[in-house]
């Protein structure tokens, strides 16, 4: 809860710091069972800036994000995690960004919010780049800092709820969204700015692997899913393989500086693609379309 409040509140920062931009916030509750809920409607009644609490009792992190978006009523929508707190400059690097009304998934900068904190989920690079069949797509944009406009999310649709935490192949709805709309022709871009501090809390390596093999899971199963629209990801298992393979000769890790392995990312995204295969032949389906959502029309120049 404490870090839940720290995130609201630096959003309420970067919102006043930012007068002129209508912004909102929309906090799902994803069936807490605690004091959440009681704790959030306090919040929301003494804060000045416009708060909706949307109670979601199905648990999942892509059905938060769902109902999230289903309840937006802005022209860009912004993901942030709750474990995240948001630069003061964070608005206005949006604005400066968007003022193109380019039509793009555009995610920001993350760094660690606590130095004590092992350097994994983030991402640090000072150089703006865009998506290509080249780049692996998971992590390119992290899905605690990715926005989009409204029309790129009507577009692509909802998160498939297969995914993510809380769902049976635990994470990668963002990546999954990511690889959506790339294949129908949105670029997908990162920025070094728009930056928000993740304070993921994991300081045991253990934690780092046992969150590395989730990955890894969701991952496999989205190539499989994309096989047909996205088979360069498959491309991306072969090399991985073949570093796997190399490593076992005394060639690098995946990641040397955290010493993890690519045999646990091989093993994973073969039983994250099996799991997919159970899911598909069982017919559980993910929702695919927005339902139609109310457009606002504020005073202000219209922001988040």
């Amino acid at each position: 809860m404490k870090l839940l409040v720290a995130c609201i509140r630096s959003i309420e920062t970067t919102c006043l710091a930012h007068p002129a931009i209508a912004s909102e916030l929309i906090v799902v509750d994803n069936g807490s069972t605690d004091g959440t809920h009681a704790e959030l409607r306090r919040i929301a009644a003494a804060s000045k800036v416009p708060m909706t609490l949307v109670p979601e009792p199905r648990q999942g992190l892509a059905v938060a994000r769902n109902t999230g978006m289903e309840r937006a009523r802005g022209r860009i929508f912004v993901f942030i995690d709750d474990d995240c707190v948001v630069d003061r400059a964070y608005l206005g690097d949006l604005k400066r960004h968007y003022q193109s009304g380019d039509g793009v998934i555009r995610g920001g900068r993350v760094e660690l919010g606590n130095p004590n904190d092992l350097p994994f989920t983030i991402k640090r690079s000072k150089a703006a780049a865009r998506l290509t069949p080249d780049v692996h797509p998971g992590g390119f944009v992290l899905g605690c800092n990715m926005t989009m406009d409204r029309e790129v999310a009507l577009r692509v649709g909802c998160f498939d709820e297969r995914f993510g935490v809380g769902a049976p192949l635990c994470s990668a709805e963002d990546t999954e969204y990511l690889v959506r709309a790339y294949a129908l022709g949105i670029p997908v871009e990162y920025v070094p700015d728009m930056t928000v501090f993740h304070h993921h809390g994991r300081r045991a390596r253990a934690a780092i692997e046992k969150l590395h093999r989730s990955y890894s899971l969701g991952n496999g199963a989205l190539c499989l899913k994309h096989l047909v629209k996205a088979p360069w990801l498959v491309k991306h298992f072969l090399w991985t393989v073949r570093s796997a393979c190399l490593e076992s000769f005394g060639g690098a890790r995946f990641d040397p500086a955290l010493q993890l392995s690519h045999w646990p990312v091989v093993a994973m995204n073969l039983l994250g693609a099996a799991r997919f295969l159970c899911l598909f032949i069982v017919g559980r389906a993910a929702p695919t379309a927005l339902q139609p959502m109310s457009e606002v029309a504020p005073k202000q120049e219209r922001g988040p």
